[in-house]
């Protein structure tokens, strides 16, 4: 069964990169350009096996994504990752608390991405 994956980028180079990588390895990718629009998605019944999401992002960052997204039916145990270029270990620490499962920092490489992907989705 093919996994789908979200992605969740204000910034559509990063989007388009990160999607080609996945597509290329397998999995299907929908995305978000902010957290609303994940929010939007999420709740009209999409139903991914993982999240990957940016920190820094205009009208719902993803720290609040990530609160939202662990109080809706359903998405509790669905892994989240973060991606972003923000180092602080205060916010990843925060991130954690708020249910994400790994904080990466911008850039990653696509064979690195792909190796955590496989590792945080059970049998990908």
């Amino acid at each position: 069964m093919t996994k789908t994956i979200l992605i969740v980028d204000d910034s559509l180079t990063m989007t388009m990169s990160l999607k080609s990588t996945l597509e290329l390895n397998g999995f299907q990718v929908e995305a978000a350009s902010d957290g609303l629009q994940a929010l939007t998605k999420l709740k009209s019944g999409l139903k991914p096996h993982l999240i990957i999401t940016d920190i820094n992002m205009p009208r719902m960052d993803g720290m609040e994504l990530i609160r939202q997204i662990k109080l809706l039916p359903g998405f509790r145990f669905t892994p989240i990752l973060t991606l972003t270029t923000e180092s602080d270990p205060k916010k990843r620490d925060e991130s954690k608390k708020l249910g994400a499962t790994g904080w990466l920092v911008k850039p990653v490489s696509g064979p690195d991405l792909v190796r955590i992907v496989k590792q945080v989705i059970p049998g990908a």
